[in-house]
Formats: structure tokens, C-alpha cells, sequence
């Protein structure tokens, strides 16, 4: 992932006898202050501003707003007072004191050494600390008030938007075309449930087409499943049965008046808690938020409702989208029970992969579907940035957030993925992706690259399928990878969470070397760091499409500074499972918990297709993805 109280506009006028000479000053500030000031009518000076914060006046400054109602305004700025005096002699403005010496500038200049600029002298120090105390405070509380008033970045999105699109600007918008699904015959219903429960999304989809299974059947079975593993799992949060229900039997009733939506029709599923859903909590996995309800319906949720789906839960979310660890207790590995699922969509990979759903959706910053599934055995998609919109989630970073399906194959992913893309008209960076059908993409055509960590297995197969595949080096000079993405991600997210903090909620964090240690941090962040960081990852995206010379690439999935480069750049990678291995220490008598082993498929922006047909060919010869965890047995 992740309200306001409005306040009136201002215009700051300039002093009698102003001269022509401040027009044009007075043109070019205009917009800001129109834009950035507040109004407070004749209502108290809020008790967060200390008066003597205001070195020129610490009364209002009543002016009028061309003919409109009345507004105030404080005079904030020593350097506005300045450039008035030296333009138009000295301001009318009886109330004004002289500047006083400020206390703590020594304090200032110490802490000045955490932000890497303690090369200031004395005085410069002191007019600093003047001017963070008339202007910087004053407007960090305006901006604070009219749009941190609440927490988790759901309202009011920054307009630096990010476009991951190696497209030039005028490239022709991409034309909408619903993949071909291929098509299923001969499918039988099995006897067990088990059977049923880890059936794909196509299998399952035509059941319910021939009518061998209702909608209901299948929801009846998954609810089961998820009361019964749950206790074991910790990998839901909520179960939205009356809301399930309703949708099970709207989408009985559609197919038997003749209406299919498709194969997600009557298909249950899962959301990560940090989706809203109306009437039911999204809690974040906080402590604090458990207990919260948006009455929001997300993006994400109305396409999949619009495409026959049935929300059957919402699934664990690490506390405030970081990690396994919520207000619950901690999610849990099913292939190795004293693992943890690791990565904040923990919920969407262990259920997934326990057959609790047949799919889930997750989302990932840094990691968060790429772990999750790796650990956990299963097939995931991260697409490319802005594929899924992302309206009604818990926002950490605008430009790094991805909402991502957890499936049981890369084909079930495609259906998804097909499901929820598209122009969400409530995030800014969402766009149409221009994905072409994976199911129609000749693998013969391509050139495959593969790093030094790839799982060979993936390799051979794709070479004996009639893919070229080449040895591969992403190269590039940028140094910084990890710590720009921390840079970005702690920065937005402290954004997001500013109230939180400040009431001091991070003391109630489920834990405490997680998000309260990086919020802390990143207040001291400054300003033009934050855009120095937003420079280097120019550069670094740059330098990736240069090096990009291949149509995929294969590697390792859970390598750090790929998973950091992978979201900062934007690219899409399918998480594939490979393999098994033992558990180290196993218990006496032997035992059926093992490790998992993935590799990933990573391709260009907007190639999504490329890695999902490249996932489909490598599963289409093996069985990895069909294993199911000893979740009977733990």
C-alpha cells in the first residue's frame, strides 16, 4: 500500500505606498500563497503554533480576497518584510517587534551534523533558525492540517506521479482486448474435497460453467478450509461470509438464466487488509486500526466483483503492510509450520498456498509479493507499475506500490491480472498497461537472458520448448539501489502515517524494529536528499533500459537489491516454484515439511505478457505448482 479540515485561501497584500517595482513579486508569490495558506477567521490561534514563532506580528492581518468573503493571514516571512523595506520604504505595521535572538541555535548547529550540513557558521545558523520558525512551521502545520488529518494515504495523492511506461510520450494509447483463455474440456468433478480445493482457477471455473459445481458448493468447501487451517495458519483476518454468500448465489442465478461472466465467475478469493471492502473492517493489521471500517468499495474489488468473483476473506496484511508480523499473532509458512510466511501479503501466499482460496490478492513495495510466494511455494505476479489501480488501499509509496495476484499457476495469474487492469480514475499513475494476450505469445521468437543465479531447470526447459536463451548481466553504475528505495518508501510512508506517529502509535507497533525505527529515521531526512534520491533513480531506470537487452530474463527472486531495483524501475517478474529441498534439522522419524525453491521471470514495463508465457511453458512441463503442503500433517 497508503479528511482534511478545509481552510479558507489568502492573498498577502503588499504595504501602503508599495511601489510598481513589487508587482511582479507579488504576481509570482500570489499562487503559492493562494494554494498554501489557511485561513482561521477570528476563531484562536490553534495552541500548536507558539506565538512567538511569529517574529513580525503575532496577530492576524486581516486582507481581502477580491471582493469575496474575508480571509487573515499571519505575516510569516522576515524575507517578505525585507523586500518590501529595501522596495517601499518600511511597512505600516505598528506591531512589529525586533528579532530576537533565538535559543537553541547551538542545538541547531549540533544537530545539523545528522543531515550532513554542519558547515554553516554561527550567523547563518541563527537566520536559519529564524526562518524555520517564521515560515517553515508555520507552513508544515498548515499542509499538516489540511491534509495529514488522517492516516494511511487514501485521500489527497501527491501529484509527482510515477510512470514506469518505456514508451515514448506519444505513443498511441494501447487498445483494451480481453485475453483468449484457453479452453478446458473433459473436466470432472472430483470426490474429494481436497481434490476441488487446489483445482486452478480454469479448472474450477469450468465446473461451475457445465454446472458440476455451484458457486455456493465452492464457497461452502473454501469457508471450511478456512475455519479449519486457520488456527493453525494465523493467515486471516476476517471472513466476509453474508457478503459471500450474497455473491455466490447472484452468480448461481446469472448462470442460470444463461449469463457467464467469464472464468472468474462464482470463483471465491481472498484480499490483502489493506483493500477496503464496505461493512467490513480493514485493519491494516494494526493494532491501532483493527477496529476501523471504510465504507470505500477499492478499485481492485469492484473489478473482481464485476468479473462473477466472491470475496470469501479478508486475509492477513503484516502490521501496516511490513512484514508477517500483525495484531493476531504472525502468519505461518504451510510447507514448513515453523517457518514464518515473511513479507507483508503473508495472508494471500499462505492461504493461497494452504487451498484456503483459489486465489488471493497481495500487493508489494519492497518485496511483499515476491517473498511471501517464494517462501510459500506458489505462482505470483508483481506486474508492472500502475497495471492495477490502487484506489481504496493503504498506501506506503505512490510510486512504488503494486497490487499483484497470488495464484496457483502463472495461467490462473493471467486470468487475474486480465480481471483488475485497467484506468482506476482515482490513481493518478494507473494507466492501461499495454499487456498483449500471454496465451498467444510465440516463445520461439524470444531471447531469454539468465543471470548466474537462475534455477537451471527453468533454463533447459525453455531451450527444449525452442527458446533462445542467452547468459545475461543487468548492468549498471548506480550504487544505491537499496537505499533508495528506503529513502522513498520510509520518506511517503512517514507522509502517510505523520498523524500516527505523532500521537505516538509507533509505541504500539506490533514490532518494534520494524516500521518505528525506519519513520524515526526518516524524519531526519531532508527535503533535497529525498529528491537527490529521486534523481539517482532516474538514472538508474535509464541505465536498466539500456541494459535491458534481452525480451525476459530468469534469476533469483528473493536477491535484496534486485527485489529494490525490480520496484524502483517498475518492472514485472512472475515468482515460479522449482523445487523442493529438505528442511535443515529435521525432526526424529522424518518429517514431509520442506523449503521451497523458486526462480523468477522478469521482463521490460508493459511485458508482463513476455514472463507470464515464459512461467506457462516452464509449468506446462513440470509439476512443481501442483504440490500441495503437509498442511494435515504440520
Amino acid at each position: 500500500m497508503r479528511s482534511q479540515n478545509s481552510s479558507a485561501m489568502r492573498l498577502l497584500q503588499p504595504p501602503q505606498g508599495a511601489t510598481a517595482a513589487f508587482s511582479p513579486l507579488l504576481l509570482l508569490l500570489t499562487p503559492f500563497l493562494w494554494a498554501a495558506t489557511p485561513a482561521f477567521s477570528s476563531t484562536p490561534m490553534p495552541p500548536a503554533i507558539d506565538r512567538s514563532h511569529l517574529v513580525i506580528s503575532s496577530r492576524y492581518i486581516r486582507t481581502p480576497l477580491c471582493g469575496k468573503a474575508h480571509g487573515y493571514s499571519y505575516k510569516l516571512i522576515a524575507l517578505y518584510h525585507k523586500l518590501w523595506k529595501d522596495n517601499c520604504g518600511a511597512p505600516a505595521v505598528p506591531e512589529s517587534k525586533s528579532v530576537e535572538p533565538i535559543e537553541g541555535v547551538k542545538e541547531l548547529m549540533d544537530s545539523l551534523k545528522y543531515f550532513d550540513a554542519d558547515f554553516f557558521n554561527d550567523s547563518k545558523v541563527q537566520e536559519m533558525a529564524t526562518g524555520v520558525k517564521e515560515f517553515n512551521l508555520p507552513m508544515f502545520m498548515v499542509n499538516r492540517e489540511l491534509i495529514a488529518s488522517r492516516d494511511g494515504g487514501l485521500n489527497d495523492p501527491s501529484v509527482l506521479v510515477f510512470k514506469s511506461s518505456w514508451g515514448r510520450n506519444d505513443e498511441a494509447p494501447h487498445k483494451y482486448i480481453q485475453f483468449r483463455y484457453p479452453s478446458i474440456h473433459g473436466i470432472q468433478r472430483p470426490n474429494k474435497e481436497e481434490d476441488i480445493a487446489f483445482m486452478t482457477i480454469l479448472e474450477l471455473g469450468e465446473l461451475i460453467r457445465t454446472k458440476q459445481i455451484t458457486s455456493k458448493e465452492l464457497t461452502d468447501l473454501f469457508f471450511r478450509r478456512l475455519k479449519r487451517y486457520n488456527l493453525v495458519l494465523e493467515a486471516v483476518i476476517t471472513l466476509t461470509e453474508e457478503l459471500a454468500y450474497r455473491q455466490a448465489e447472484e452468480a448461481d442465478k446469472l448462470l442460470a438464466q444463461g449469463v457467464y461472466l467469464g472464468p472468474l465467475h462464482g470463483i471465491p478469493y481472498g484480499l490483502k487488509d489493506i483493500i477496503a471492502v464496505p461493512h467490513y473492517k480493514t485493519t491494516w493489521g494494526s493494532k491501532t486500526f483493527k477496529d476501523q471500517v471504510l465504507n470505500i468499495e477499492s478499485w481492485v474489488y469492484k473489478r473482481l466483483k464485476a468479473a462473477g468473483g466472491v470475496l470469501v476473506a479478508k486475509l492477513v496484511s503484516g502490521s501496516l503492510a511490513y512484514d508477517d508480523i500483525w495484531f493476531g499473532g504472525r502468519t505461518r509458512n504451510p510447507w514448513n509450520i515453523e517457518e514464518f510466511s515473511t513479507g507483508s501479503s503473508a495472508g494471500p501466499a499462505a492461504s493461497t498456498s494452504a487451498g484456503l482460496v483459489p486465489f488471493a490478492i497481495g500487493s508489494e513495495t519492497a518485496g511483499s509479493i515476491t517473498y511471501p510466494s517464494a517462501r510459500c511455494g506458489i505462482t505470483a505476479l508483481r506486474p508492472t507499475f500502475g497495471t492495477v489501480g490502487r484506489s481504496g488501499v493503504m498506501s506506503i509509496s505512490e510510486s512504488l506500490d503494486k497490487l499483484g495476484p497470488f495464484c496457483r499457476s502463472a495461467a490462473d495469474c493471467a486470468l487475474v491480472i486480465d480481471a483488475i487492469r485497467g484506468i482506476d480514475p482515482g490513481d493518478l499513475s494507473s494507466r492501461h498497461v499495454g499487456i498483449d494476450d500471454p496465451f498467444e505469445v510465440d516463445i520461439r521468437k524470444l531471447t531469454v537472458g539468465f543471470l548466474k543465479d537462475a534455477e537451471m531447470e527453468v533454463v533447459h526447459i525453455l531451450q527444449s520448448k525452442g527458446v533462445n536463451c542467452v547468459p545475461f548481466e543487468l548492468k549498471y553504475t548506480v550504487e544505491s539501489v537499496p537505499a533508495i528505495l528506503n529513502f522513498t518508501m520510509d520518506v511517503d510512508m512517514l507522509s502517510h502515517f505523520d498523524k500516527w506517529q505523532r500521537l505516538g502509535h509507533d509505541d504500539d507497533y506490533e514490532a518494534q524494529d520494524q516500521w518505528p525505527v525506519e519513520l524515526r529515521r526518516a524524519r531526519l531526512i531532508p527535503a533535497v536528499d529525498y529528491i537527490q534520491a529521486q534523481r539517482a533513480r532516474g538514472k538508474l531506470i535509464r541505465e536498466v533500459r539500456e541494459s535491458f537487452t534481452v525480451d525476459a530474463f530468469i534469476g533469483n527472486a528473493t536477491d535484496w537489491e534486485r527485489v529494490c531495483l525490480g520496484n524502483l524501475v517498475g518492472i514485472p517478474v512472475v515468482v515460479v516454484p522449482t523445487g523442493f529441498e529438505n528442511i535443515k534439522n529435521p525432526p526424529p522419524g522424518g518429517t514431509r515439511r520442506r523449503t521451497t525453491i523458486t526462480t523468477g521471470i522478469y521482463a521490460p514495463p508493459d511485458r508482463d505478457h513476455i514472463a507470464l508465457a515464459l512461467a506457462m511453458a516452464y509449468q506446462s512441463a513440470t509439476n512443481h505448482h501442483r504440490q500441495r503442503p503437509p498442511i494435515d500433517d504440520p
